[in-house]
């Protein structure tokens, strides 16, 4: 969940301020007895209020796979209403998970695919370019040398490799420049650290770009942290997953945070449509207001997008 923090210790549950809430919660419309998935728990600010409409009979089912805000969650969700089950996995296992747990299906569900500032600021894992860290950017607790780091990607990838990394994932239209510059970098000392991959990037990029209100690695940052986590791969497995674990009537609901992401659930909620086995809630994207823009700025590319199951998929 993208959210505003006001702590920097990992051990201290944060002000978490959920983006979109009102509109999420109207989309879903939870009654006291829904199967609720929560598949981003992040701080637990929208699970927390998920809770808030279930009854002793509801099910909260929260998926992270960051062991940090799966510990923060149960914090804010300790003194709760509803049976509440939180699976420490990512989201892309939810089939198999559900399986595991014995859970039939879901009637109401949200995949928030932004990031907590906990994890973007406090993680120690180099996700922030604010401060001085190993470039690792993956959630994963156990990392061995057979996970993927952006250590790696920046230290060994070719160079059309990373720039078709910064180009896809990123956005980013200097995307060659910062590849050829990284490259070059590379080839005098390893590039280890957020600060160091921020000072290639800085000068790669035409001055004019350096004095913007945006950090000029800000787009560098997020293709890697896609690439390493395999973020659209797991969005697309989730959502091939999906029809096949809902209740009748179930809700489904998505916070997009970059125009791939965003893409995709546009085209498979389409898809679905066509196909009869539902309807979209929401025509066209909902975005968050100017007032909770200037009140959490991260919120400003968020787009909700919400889908309603007419047909009961699990047998096809």
């Amino acid at each position: 969940m993208q959210s505003s923090s006001g702590s920097t210790s990992t051990n201290t549950i944060t002000r978490h301020v959920p983006v979109l809430l009102q509109e999420v919660l109207e989309v879903l419309n939870i009654q006291e007895d829904d199967v609720v998935l929560d598949a981003t728990l992040g701080g637990g600010g929208h699970a927390k209020a998920f809770t808030q409409h279930l009854g002793k009979s509801g099910h909260l089912i929260g998926f992270d796979v960051d062991s940090g805000a799966l510990a923060r969650a149960r914090g804010q969700l300790s003194d709760v209403k509803p049976q509440v089950t939180l699976i420490h996995d990512n989201f892309r296992s939810v089939s198999a998970k559900l399986s595991e747990y014995g859970i039939q299906g879901i009637d109401k569900a949200l995949f928030d695919l932004g990031w907590s500032s906990d994890q973007l600021e406090v993680s120690g894992r180099g996700f922030s370019f604010e401060r001085e860290e190993l470039l690792q950017m993956t959630l994963s607790d156990s990392v061995t040398e057979e996970t993927l780091t952006a250590l790696e990607i920046i230290n060994t990838w070719q160079e059309e490799s990373i720039a078709d990394i910064l180009y896809g994932w990123g956005g980013e239209r200097f995307s060659r420049r910062i590849a050829r510059a990284i490259v070059a970098a590379r080839k005098e000392s390893p590039i280890e650290t957020t600060s160091q991959l921020v000072e290639i990037v800085t000068r790669a990029v035409p001055a004019a770009q350096r004095r913007g209100k945006r950090n000029p690695a800000t787009k560098t940052f997020q293709a890697l942290r896609i690439a390493v986590n395999d973020e659209l791969g797991a969005l697309k497995d989730t959502l091939q997953a999906l029809p096949h674990i809902i209740h009748d009537r179930a809700v489904v609901a998505f916070l997009t945070f970059h125009s791939l992401e965003d893409k995709v659930v546009k085209e498979t909620f389409r898809t679905w449509a066509k196909e009869g086995i539902g309807s979209m809630v929401t025509k066209k994207p909902i975005s968050p207001s100017a007032l909770e823009v200037r009140q959490n700025p991260r919120s400003r590319s968020a787009k909700l997008r919400a889908f309603t199951f007419t047909h009961y998929a699990k047998d096809n």
